[in-house]
């Protein structure tokens, strides 16, 4: 279990935040989505490894949580993007006043979006699931993302 979180880790981070800043010929992005989708059956094998529905729940939690995950790649793309303008501001040296500004300001939008989304798919959830099971699930998740933002943080350098 460990060894399959800790590739679906790896392989979120690169497809959710690296993605936007690769300029991929169609040989590259053919293996981009075969990687794509293999990353997403993984973290899919793994909340549901995680997660103890009956038959009825299953069939109700599953399409809310494709759902879920197509809102939050948008969410994520956009993360990959201003990771990548950050990126592209620090290596021209230290970032203007104007540009770390709105950086921050589109940060703090996303994270706002995110916390907006996980509002409305619990509450979504809520209705075809125990609540302990909405929380269960919402718990997986962030620890997914969790465990991404540090592998992030650990790479993305302070500005100066």
């Amino acid at each position: 279990m460990k060894a399959l979180f800790q590739k679906l880790l790896v392989g979120l981070a690169i497809m959710m935040f690296a993605t936007p800043a690769l300029a991929l010929g169609a040989e590259n992005n053919m293996e981009m989505e075969l990687l794509t989708e293999k990353i997403k059956a993984d973290k899919k094998l793994l909340v549901g490894l995680n997660m103890p529905l009956t038959k009825e729940e299953a069939s109700n939690f599953w399409p809310l949580y494709e759902a879920y995950q197509t809102e939050l790649q948008t969410v994520n793309q956009e993360m990959g993007r201003l990771i990548v303008e950050f990126a592209e501001a620090y290596a021209k040296g230290p970032i203007p006043n104007e540009t770390a500004k709105r950086i921050l300001e589109d940060v703090f939008t996303l994270e706002e979006k995110e916390v907006q989304l996980k509002r409305t798919y619990a509450e979504k959830m809520g209705k075809v699931l125990p609540a302990w099971k909405v929380t269960r699930y919402m718990q997986i998740e962030n620890k997914i993302r969790a465990a991404l933002k540090f592998e992030l943080a650990r790479h993305i350098p302070l500005t100066s």
